[in-house]
């Protein structure tokens, strides 16, 4: 894979989890690295969806792929909701 290609996937991974996160209410227990997962996640699920939909319009496709990473977000932050962070214990 192409460097380009990397880092326009973290890019667009950013760019459409933050979309995500802001599309739920609320406020998310995950950081910034499980933002950018679940953002290519959505990228290319809600891309595999609209183009199986037939669906061209890049503004149309955007919206597939946030509405994509909304629920993975939603998914994400569930499964983080439970666990809470315990400092680390002293000898």
């Amino acid at each position: 894979m192409d460097p380009g290609n990397i880092l326009s996937a973290i890019f667009v991974g950013l760019v459409v989890g933050g979309l995500g996160r802001l599309a739920v209410p609320g406020r998310q227990p995950i950081g910034c690295l499980m933002t950018m997962l679940v953002g290519v996640v959505g990228a290319v699920g809600g891309l595999a969806i609209a183009r199986a939909a037939g669906v061209n319009w890049w503004l149309l496709v955007l919206g597939c792929q946030v509405g994509v990473a909304a629920l993975g977000v939603l998914v994400a932050s569930s499964a983080m909701r439970g666990r809470r962070r315990e400092p680390p214990s002293l000898p």
